[in-house]
């Protein structure tokens, strides 16, 4: 978005995006974080332990 004034010179400004609010989270979707931080912990931590085995 740009404006231009009398002389011709411009003026360029970066587009603001809408503002709104975040929702709290459903049961649904605290149920699926809790799941993936679950698997998240595992992976990683199989992970440190294959590290660990191969070392």
């Amino acid at each position: 978005m740009y404006t231009t004034d009398d002389k011709g010179i411009l003026n360029n400004y970066a587009v603001e995006p809408t503002v709104y609010y975040a929702e709290y989270p459903s049961q649904e979707q605290q149920q699926r974080y809790l799941f993936q931080g679950a698997a998240a912990i595992l992976f990683v931590s199989l992970l440190v332990l294959t590290a660990f085995g191969v070392s």
